[in-house]
């Protein structure tokens, strides 16, 4: 890993770290070597759901404990955190064992997710609360300011089932297709199928129910990009 690629990774985290090691740890893979991201992660979790917490509390003063739940749980997700890990150009500066890079691991939402939460959780060691702040601020400050609380008021597998059922259509069916990882571990994946439209999307999470919600999440996207005049699914 070359100093210019963890040089232009902390302008765009906008922090600089002092101890350079804890980033270049962050990175680490458990395939790569002993000295891995996993303890950073664990506590980057927590960081980044308090620091998430606080910053929805400032922004949705109008909002309940229910809604700030389900914004929360939508930004902190694996999907979410993926897509972040890409913007910021995670997969060029993770370090990997030559097998995991070489089966796409640079690419895996699941090790790029865990990596985005132990620099965070690095962010925490090296510069205290304020800084792990700054950083999740940096990352999901537009989206948390520019989004209405309305958009997640209900979760993925909800939302579809009430939109198919608008169409008089039968709840969708979920099951599961693959389970891999080691047991503390394990990444579910799951279809979610509906038969009258022939279609079925699938998800992956850290537990069956998380799996469920990406495949839903992914089929209502289908459906609502479909769902325009001459398409045959509106009312």
């Amino acid at each position: 890993m070359s100093v210019s690629a963890l040089d232009s990774l902390q302008k765009r985290l906008g922090y600089r770290f002092r101890d350079s090691s804890l980033l270049t740890r962050a990175l680490t893979h458990r395939s790569f070597g002993a000295d891995h991201n996993e303890r950073l992660e664990f506590l980057g979790d927590a960081v980044l759901s308090l620091t998430v917490s606080s910053l929805l509390y400032e922004r949705y003063a109008g909002s309940d404990e229910g809604d700030l739940t389900r914004i929360r749980a939508h930004l902190v997700r694996e999907d979410s955190l993926h897509r972040l890990a890409l913007q910021i150009g995670l997969p060029d500066v993770l370090r990997l064992s030559d097998g995991e890079a070489r089966g796409g691991g640079a690419q895996r939402p699941s090790i790029l997710a865990d990596a985005l939460e132990a620099v965070i959780g690095a962010a925490f060691l090296d510069g205290s609360y304020d800084a792990a702040r700054e950083v999740v601020r940096q990352l999901l400050g537009e989206l948390i300011t520019s989004t209405r609380s309305e958009t997640w008021a209900k979760d993925a597998k909800t939302a579809l089932q009430e939109w198919l059922q608008a169409r008089r259509l039968a709840v969708p069916s979920y099951r599961i297709t693959e389970t891999r990882g080691q047991a503390h571990a394990q990444i579910f994946a799951v279809e979610c199928a509906v038969p009258a439209l022939s279609l079925a999307k699938r998800g992956e999470g850290r537990s069956r129910r998380a799996a469920e919600q990406d495949a839903a999440r992914r089929l209502l996207d289908e459906l609502i990009a479909r769902d325009k005049p001459g398409s045959g699914l509106r009312d």
